[in-house]
């Protein structure tokens, strides 16, 4: 059974767009065209954008390791990658969407989240593949130091809208209190004083 996903209906995620129908992108090394009509070269760091194809074959990567949520391929490309390069919903779920189309994952419920696995053809597709020697996460996990940081920072700010969201009065002013902290912390760091210990007042 086929699954709706987040962005399916986003016109242009089809790897079609109106007024280009001639266009011949190149296509990445597992098969998927490379992202839609040429534009400004997109950025290399941060959290650096990516061809259609190069997220095609981060996923089809990964899930070839274990099943996975949508959220949690945007995770482990971002660790992958030393959180340069973080993939967006809006990349991800199409990206899962034609993979489904095309009989290479299946698309479950699982504790009411989408779990995406890897078919035996989509198996037999990535092997295929890999002895290209093309590596999607080649050349974006050599970073400078704090690299990794984007990665958790993305991380900390679902956590933090999930506990907004669902999180009773006393939960939320918890949080609160554990974001201050934290934030406290790392000035701290950068003093290269001591950390205080819980409650006490900075300064």
């Amino acid at each position: 059974m086929r699954h709706h996903l987040p962005g399916r209906d986003v016109p242009g995620h089809d790897g079609r767009h109106p007024g280009l129908r001639h266009h011949h992108p190149r296509r990445g090394p597992f098969g998927m065209p490379g992202d839609l009509p040429p534009g400004p070269p997109h950025r290399r760091g941060g959290r650096g954008r990516a061809p259609r194809g190069d997220v095609r074959s981060a996923v089809l990567l990964l899930l070839a390791e274990q099943p996975m949520h949508g959220y949690q391929l945007m995770q482990a490309i971002a660790e992958r990658s030393a959180g340069r390069w973080t993939p967006s919903p809006g990349a991800i779920y199409p990206t899962i969407s034609q993979l489904e189309d095309e009989g290479l994952v299946t698309v479950t419920a699982d504790a009411g989240r989408k779990l995406v696995t890897l078919t035996d053809a989509g198996r037999a597709h990535v092997e295929e593949r890999q002895g290209s020697g093309a590596d999607p996460f080649a050349g974006r996990a050599a970073a400078g130091p704090g690299a990794e940081l984007p990665a958790l920072l993305d991380q900390l700010h679902g956590a933090v809208r999930q506990v907004a969201r669902t999180g009773s009065e006393a939960q939320v002013a918890e949080a609160a209190r554990v974001l201050a902290e934290a934030r406290r912390s790392l000035y701290l760091l950068l003093a290269d004083g001591p950390e205080p210990a819980a409650g006490q007042p900075d300064g």
